[in-house]
């Protein structure tokens, strides 16, 4: 019986554990720009072939600056992204570099091609 008690122990350690450690697999985007994003597409670079809107994936369905995304539904590679701030501004970020299980970062200098 000890040894049951001493696995159910050792499980109720480890699962919890791998899943704080599955919390920080994948790519994520860290916003630095100025404002809140509250929609972010992106497209294989060159292509104009827009995915999901990721912000979805985030609690408030927003990403407040200084605050990271978790991007789903990739695989890594060369993308470009469609930047949107609310009903306001929309913006281009060409040629992002995303790696697997790493953050990349979008700032204010890497906004192009914004329409209002």
């Amino acid at each position: 019986m000890s040894r049951a008690l001493l696995a159910l122990f050792v499980l109720s350690i480890a699962i919890p554990m791998q899943l704080l450690a599955q919390g920080k697999k994948g790519s994520r985007l860290w916003n630095l720009t100025s404002s809140t994003i509250t929609g972010f597409q992106l497209s294989p670079a060159g292509k104009d072939d827009w995915g999901p809107n990721q912000t979805l994936n985030d609690k408030d369905k927003e990403v407040d600056h200084d605050e990271r995304l978790r991007i789903t539904g990739i695989e890594p590679g060369r993308y470009d992204a469609k930047v949107s701030y609310g009903q306001t501004k929309q913006c281009l970020v060409r040629d992002i570099d995303i790696k697997p299980d790493a953050v990349f970062s979008i700032s204010d200098k890497d906004l192009t091609e914004c329409s209002k």
